[in-house]
């Protein structure tokens, strides 16, 4: 069981403990393990099984029993306990927005509601609004999240999928009768959130690799089992699809699999055209199967150039292909530094050079610090006097490092009038400047975008940062005109991150061909707090990819010495805004 799904259930207690009003060091206990579990770069397994859990700081004797128990057993009898006596319905509560543990007690306690219908219903009745502490705001607020979270029920953010994806894939592939197999679905084609896992394999004994599959030590259920497919569900409720195949039959089932329902459609009607019929066991002509070894053999055989799966969309992709036109994608390996990384200057984990050192070890070249601003109080924002400090410190490093940079940048909130955080005389000393909204995110389409467009305008921005604001499964984009900002990033020779954060992956890849023949470039930002979310920068590709963007499109794909020149020539002068 990975560390962060540990972490989660420690929070869950934390959390059902303060609902029923336990001791409050307790319930600080339990989050304080949350916490160091999250944030530790150690091996939880290993020290488990050496006996040695307590050498992490902030881990105590009591706790490390409990982990010992989760990862033996995966399960922990006091969570199981606690379950019973809080119903289900009210910690799906904990999942709305404005609801925290007290609030949720006080909801239950008062009104008697013990399911997110219920709570829907008693704030339709303005129930929520009398009881003290919360108010017309808080009840709208709970409202609004009730919708999301309906709207949103049953997926999953693409990296917790692919996390569970490999786990599930590696299994099948240890079955000695598996000759191929792969992930499919919309993991495969790097859908931002996903409804479940597609796993294809080939292999002359189908029912054993079923079985096999079905064994498996992450399966909570086993939900349906043939000789066509096998459905399983992990312990956090995510589903996965097995399909087992003839190996010639293979590359077919991938590519049906793989490709959304539309991109399907449009690759039947235009084999079709050319007097073939395609389905997810063969490709024929005149009736008879065209043997293919892979699914480049299939597209050259309906006479397309090889379609990359984040592609397959169904949007122009065949009328691409059809043209003989190769696509262009950018690569993970074309990657060569890192933009827009936090340190324990503000709201990171991690010191200066430990996120260099990682960086380093990571094979890239070059990585901007950008911690956030003074505003950004709830964050650690820097004074002057910080970034001073952090500023030197960097130039130190800078003196003893060979072969790679560390810029000086900063992430600047954009304040309520579009002005930044920061009088220009301190953001000329950057390297960078990451413009970005944190707060505020309510503002109407006008505001929100004249907002925005302001700081993009002012001389000293370098990067817009996460543009929507959005944060996946849990919280809408704000209603800002993304052409609108897309144009004025264009004339003021901005740069747009594609922010690689999982929760985020904004830009929304469908604006991301609007942007580049508008003339922006982006920059693919992984926005990490800690060394394991400089590893966030994958997805930050797939959406890349998923948005067609060549490497010559993204800003760090340069060496350091074209991005040190590239930021140089960026980097404006200007008076302070008025």
């Amino acid at each position: 069981m990975h560390k962060t799904e540990i972490a989660a259930k420690f929070t869950e207690i934390a959390g059902l403990l303060e609902i029923l009003g336990e001791n409050p060091f307790k319930i600080r206990a339990h989050l304080n393990a949350a916490r160091v579990l999250e944030t530790t770069n150690e091996d939880i397994a290993s020290l488990a099984s050496e006996g040695n859990l307590t050498s992490i700081k902030g881990i105590g004797k009591g706790i490390a029993e409990k982990i010992t128990t989760i990862l033996q057993t995966g399960d922990l009898p006091e969570l199981k306990t606690l379950h019973e006596k809080v119903p289900s319905g009210v910690l799906d509560m904990l999942k709305i927005p404005g609801l925290g543990p007290k609030r949720v007690k006080a909801v239950w306690a008062n009104l008697g509601v013990t399911t997110l219908g219920e709570l829907e219903y008693a704030c339709n009745e303005n129930r929520l609004a009398t009881l003290e502490g919360f108010g017309t705001k808080t009840q709208e607020k709970v409202l609004k999240g009730i919708a999301t979270f309906h709207q949103f029920a049953g997926r999953w953010l693409l990296s917790e999928a692919i996390k569970h994806a490999e786990t599930a894939l590696a299994w099948v592939q240890k079955h000695d009768d598996v000759k191929r197999a792969m992930i499919g679905g919309s993991i495969r084609r790097g859908k931002e959130t996903v409804r479940d896992v597609d796993i294809i394999a080939s292999s002359a004994k189908p029912l054993e690799v079923m079985e096999h599959f079905a064994s498996a030590p992450f399966v909570s259920k086993v939900l349906a089992q043939s000789l066509a497919k096998t459905s399983i569900r992990f312990e956090n409720g995510l589903q996965a699809d097995l399909r087992v195949v003839a190996d010639s039959e293979f590359p077919f089932t991938l590519c049906r699999f793989t490709g959304s329902h539309e991109h399907n459609n449009a690759i039947r009607v235009f084999a079709e055209s050319r007097g073939m019929q395609i389905n997810e066991h063969a490709l024929l002509k005149d009736k008879k199967p065209l043997p293919c070894k892979d699914e480049t053999a299939i597209f050259k055989a309906l006479g397309l150039s090889y379609i990359p799966p984040e592609l397959r969309e169904g949007l122009s992709e065949i009328e691409t292909a059809r043209s003989g036109n190769v696509f262009d994608l950018i690569e993970y390996s074309d990657l060569e530094g890192l933009f827009h990384c936090h340190t324990k200057y503000s709201d990171g984990r991690e010191t200066v050079e430990t996120m260099v050192m990682a960086c380093k070890e990571l094979g890239f070249k070059y990585l901007g610090i950008s911690d956030h601003s003074r505003s950004a109080s709830y964050a650690g924002g820097l004074s002057i006097d910080d970034l001073k400090k952090q500023g030197d410190e960097i130039d130190k490093l800078n003196d003893k490092l060979d072969g790679f940079r560390i810029f000086k940048g900063v992430e600047s909130d954009i304040l309520g009038d579009g002005a930044l955080d920061y009088p220009n005389e301190v953001l000329e000393q950057f390297d960078f400047v990451i413009a970005s909204v944190h707060s505020g995110l309510g503002m109407d389409e006008k505001k929100i975008t004249a907002r925005i467009i302001r700081a993009i305008e002012n001389p000293y921005t370098t990067m817009l940062g996460h543009p929507t604001g959005r944060l996946l499964l849990s919280r809408e984009p704000c209603a800002v005109s993304m052409h609108k900002v897309i144009d004025a990033c264009a004339k003021n020779s901005v740069i747009i991150e594609i922010n690689a954060n999982p929760h985020r992956l904004d830009i929304d890849w469908r604006l991301l061909q609007y942007a580049k023949s508008a003339g922006v470039m982006l920059s693919i930002n992984p926005d990490a707090h800690r060394i394991a979310g400089l590893e966030h920068a994958k997805y930050g590709v797939m959406i890349a990819r998923k948005g067609g963007l060549a490497k010559a499109d993204v800003l760090n794909t340069m060496s350091l010495a074209d991005v040190t020149r590239e930021l140089a020539v960026r980097k404006k002068t200007g008076a302070d805004q008025p």
